[in-house]
């Protein structure tokens, strides 16, 4: 599937950061197409955290623009962004510990709540500390509601997650918390949903587990901007895989052709291109 074949979700031009004397995006142009599944790869430092970082929000970019669904937001802030379709999780997974799973996930919903807003925006922190006191009918059938979503969406992850719906997060293994993360993107019902490194730290059932989730996701017709360094599952997924080293994009295109590339090897070496996973560091 290439991206020219169908409409535009995500476009990147230009895009850069700098840190100081480290460019750690350097000049980045990206474009996925809508219900498209793209990795990135690339050694530890290349900069794919950074690329999510800017795309999602959470940093600016020196240079370069972004674009969303033909809408230029680049530098909107991560809620903004989130009301607009946009979720992501993170390479080292963020779970509120004394919350349970419920509550960890339904605070994915909140650019979604709709009878805690109030008409009349000079009004509102009133209005909605009000609404939050009293709990009209209105507040509790679209927490009800949410709650049973939420459920639905704990389900795709078998028996991992519903037994421990009301345990708290600090309970859970590494793998739960990095499903309750996922879980958490899910109910935004994003558009676009970034995964950084969603198997980190999973053994090869847990693995198995997340690629097919991840697959079923993608068989939905959501599009998937994806980092992952176990090569296998990048290969079995992506419709395009793009290559960065050193802040830079050095290969894009189907999984195997850019395996094989000798700037793809030459970037690896000393890194293993095995498909072991790996952490991503700051940049």
């Amino acid at each position: 599937m290439m991206a020219e074949q169908h409409t535009t979700m995500l476009s990147l031009r230009g895009l850069t950061r700098r840190f100081g004397g480290l460019t750690a995006v350097d000049a980045i142009d990206l474009d996925l197409a809508k219900g498209e599944l793209v990795s990135i790869i690339g050694p530890n430092g290349a900069g794919k955290t950074t690329l999510f970082n800017l795309v999602t929000g959470l940093d600016r970019p020196d240079a370069g623009t972004v674009h969303f669904e033909g809408q230029d937001v680049t530098g909107f802030s991560p809620e903004r962004l989130a009301g607009q379709g946009i979720a992501r999780t993170f390479q080292l997974g963020r779970v509120f510990g004394n919350l349970s799973v419920m509550d960890n996930v339904l605070i994915g919903a909140h650019t979604r709540l709709r009878a805690v807003k109030p008409a009349v925006p000079l009004i509102g922190p009133l209005l909605e500390l009000g609404l939050a006191l009293l709990r009209p009918a209105s507040v509790r059938n679209e927490e009800e509601r949410l709650r049973e979503e939420v459920k639905a969406i704990l389900a795709r992850f078998g028996e991992r997650l519903l037994p421990r719906i009301d345990q708290p997060a600090y309970s859970l293994s590494y793998a739960n918390r990095r499903r309750v993360e996922i879980a958490r993107a899910l109910v935004l019902q994003p558009r676009l949903l970034l995964l950084d490194e969603p198997t980190a730290g999973m053994n090869p059932t847990e693995t198995a587990e997340m690629q097919a989730l991840v697959a079923e996701l993608k068989a939905e017709g959501l599009t998937i901007l994806l980092i992952e360094h176990k090569l296998e599952m990048v290969m079995r997924l992506s419709d395009r895989v793009i290559v960065m080293d050193e802040g830079k994009k050095i290969a894009e295109g189907p999984g195997e052709a850019v395996r094989s590339d000798p700037k793809v090897i030459e970037a690896y070496l000393g890194h293993g291109l095995s498909g072991a996973s790996e952490q991503e560091s700051a940049a």
